[in-house]
């Protein structure tokens, strides 16, 4: 027995799971990584897929509360789907002798066991914007800032199930097929996809600058 807990006792079973969970929060941060070989291999239910995704949506902030985040979560056929569409729509953007890695990548993302969509429905940002005309042009900054902080939570929930994840971004390219693939409603804006599966290799090394340059204390 420890110093600590001899002087206060040991620590009740809602104490050790509090620090138990920290020290889950703070590995999940340092290994959410951008793991770009997945598989579709199922690492956890479907069911408890969706109740990640819905508890991080529910709970994640926004600005003035805006709840303005919308998630997409397309599985099986239709996360394959995506990737097809994607892959059709740049092909008819890229040079025919230069497409080849660019299928692959797609083939890669396609590979995973789902994908996470991001939208802001506007609808939400433009009525901000009346009832606060004096902020009006900071609303689609913080919607931003808003969709960010889903995806990173999102991201790390599911880094935290055994997932890996990158975050892409094909949109405005592939925002009016999407939209009438899955019959999304026309205010909501698309933000990022995210493609997830179970990992097939590591994350590759990642260089950190001085924290000295990035971090100021006073």
């Amino acid at each position: 027995m420890s110093f600590l807990q001899k002087l206060f006792g040991e620590p009740s079973d809602k104490e050790a799971s509090a620090m138990t969970s920290t020290k889950d929060f703070y590995a999940a941060v340092e290994s959410r990584r951008s793991i770009y070989g997945i598989s579709s291999e199922a690492v956890v239910s479907d069911e408890r897929i969706k109740e990640v995704i819905s508890h991080a949506v529910q709970h994640t902030p926004s600005a003035f509360n805006s709840q303005s985040t919308r998630v997409v979560v397309l599985l099986g056929e239709n996360h394959k789907k995506l990737w097809n569409i994607t892959k059709e729509t740049l092909r008819k953007k890229v040079p025919a002798d230069k497409f080849g890695p660019t299928e692959q990548k797609m083939n890669a993302f396609g590979s995973g066991y789902g994908t996470v969509l991001f939208f802001e429905d506007m609808n939400v940002i433009e009525s901000l914007q009346k009832q606060f005309a004096s902020y009006a042009d900071n609303f689609p900054i913080w919607s931003q800032h808003t969709s960010g902080m889903h995806q990173y939570v999102i991201w790390t929930s599911l880094e935290l199930e055994g997932f890996g994840a990158t975050l892409q971004h094909y949109n405005p390219l592939i925002d009016d097929e999407v939209k009438e693939e899955w019959n999304i409603p026309s205010s909501w804006k698309l933000i990022a996809q995210m493609p997830f599966g179970k990992p097939t290799a590591p994350a590759g090394e990642k260089e950190f600058k001085p924290l000295e340059d990035r971090v100021k204390f006073y």
